[in-house]
């Protein structure tokens, strides 16, 4: 009978904390919480008999019983993949399937694939928008668009866009209720329309945080209408709802179509970024290139254009 084995959650979380040498941040990768994966570490040790990490006041380091143990807990979960790749279904040569979430796909994506379709008309996309991550390990997936931090152990990632939060604003209530232009003061008559989608980021710009970079004092930020998807803020703002807190990336054409201004100079970075992400054993598949090259000239032709805009160019 062969030895036993350690749980594999418990060798995953140490694979991840062994990488980055950070509980937080592999606790993050493997979107559990850090004291889940503490416990999980614990086990592991408890199992071997012997401490693999260092406690330390501002992070953790491998004992050296642990650095002999990493480097053959990644090797073995790098073979298993490469295993489990072999099985994976994949897409016919003429097929791209895309995942992304549901604002991306309603608010940048959809709007442009008449133009991806015109000039590879031999191409058949499909488009699978959902909250969740997909496996692209397991799944009939070629391509992730994903927003976040860019940590996607195993894929190529790519960024292609670092966002941006800004206050928008129907120009049609801006100028009948306060005349064009608004003042700080002015927000405590405005209902908030929150965009919850980026809460999992640690860093995410809320309310909160842009009013008190912006020094508007006497607003509560509390308050509003809260939205788990980005793209049913935006809509509730152009539809004279309130004032959004948007995200650039998502709301830029309705900015370029005029449904929606800025009334405030500060735009914050949301700390995020949009991200393409592949299997590298893919990465350069005529398929994936054609479209990872649309993406980017579409996003950097379209953030010119809100630059001429904002210029007065």
């Amino acid at each position: 009978m062969r030895d036993r084995l350690p749980p594999l959650n418990s060798l995953r979380a140490f694979d991840a904390a062994a990488r980055h040498l950070s509980f937080q941040r592999a606790a993050e990768e493997l979107n559990v919480t850090p004291s889940a994966l503490s416990f999980q570490i614990r086990q592991l040790e408890e199992f071997l008999q012997l401490p693999l990490f260092e406690r330390l006041n501002r992070g953790v380091a491998l004992t050296e019983a642990g650095a002999r143990f990493a480097p053959s807990v990644q090797d073995g979960f790098e073979r298993l993949h490469a295993a489990m790749n072999q099985l994976r279904p994949s897409t016919p040569d003429d097929v791209l399937t895309v995942t992304t979430g549901p604002s991306f796909a309603a608010k940048w994506l959809s709007p442009r694939i008449h133009r991806f379709l015109e000039q590879y008309p031999d191409i058949e996309l499909r488009i699978a928008a959902n909250l969740s991550l997909s496996d692209l390990r397991k799944d009939a997936i070629d391509v992730a668009i994903r927003f976040g931090a860019g940590h996607y152990p195993g894929l190529r990632v790519e960024p292609l866009a670092e966002d941006a939060v800004l206050p928008l604003i129907s120009p049609v209530l801006l100028a009948e209720r306060f005349g064009g232009a608004l003042t700080y003061g002015d927000l405590a008559a405005l209902t908030l329309l929150h965009d919850d989608s980026a809460a999992f980021l640690p860093n995410a710009v809320t309310w909160a945080t842009w009013l008190k970079q912006a020094g508007a004092d006497g607003i509560d930020p509390s308050r509003g209408a809260r939205f788990n998807h980005a793209d049913h803020a935006l809509e509730a703002a152009v539809d004279q709802a309130g004032i959004a807190l948007g995200r650039l990336t998502l709301a830029a054409r309705d900015i370029r179509a005029g449904r929606l201004v800025a009334p405030f100079d500060l735009v914050m970075p949301a700390n995020a970024s949009f991200y393409f992400c592949c299997l590298p054993q893919v990465s350069t598949s005529p398929k994936i290139e054609a479209f990872r090259g649309f993406v980017r000239e579409e996003i950097e032709g379209e953030r010119a254009e809100l630059d001429r805009m904002w210029k007065g160019g």
